[in-house]
């Protein structure tokens, strides 16, 4: 597996992540500091997700074979 895949699918799980603890925990003003700093946590996986998603796509971008550029002039100009 090329290392652009494996930060894709790293930053795809964090993501899923981040979105199961933020979403999974419902807010409110009687909410525990501990169960709020979980909260907490998962928008910071998340939010990080993203981010290490986008290296991974850029990784992926560069690392691409580009195909041989074939250099022909014999072109008739007549």
């Amino acid at each position: 597996m090329k290392s652009g895949t494996a930060i894709i699918l790293s930053g795809s799980v964090m993501v899923v992540l981040g979105l199961i603890l933020f979403y999974s925990i419902q807010s409110g003003p009687d909410l525990d500091s501990s169960i709020r700093s979980i909260k907490h946590a998962g928008t910071f996986i998340g939010l990080m997700g993203i981010g290490v998603l986008m290296a991974g796509i850029l990784l992926y971008l560069i690392n691409r074979n580009q195909p041989a550029i074939q250099e022909s002039f014999d072109a008739d100009l007549r």
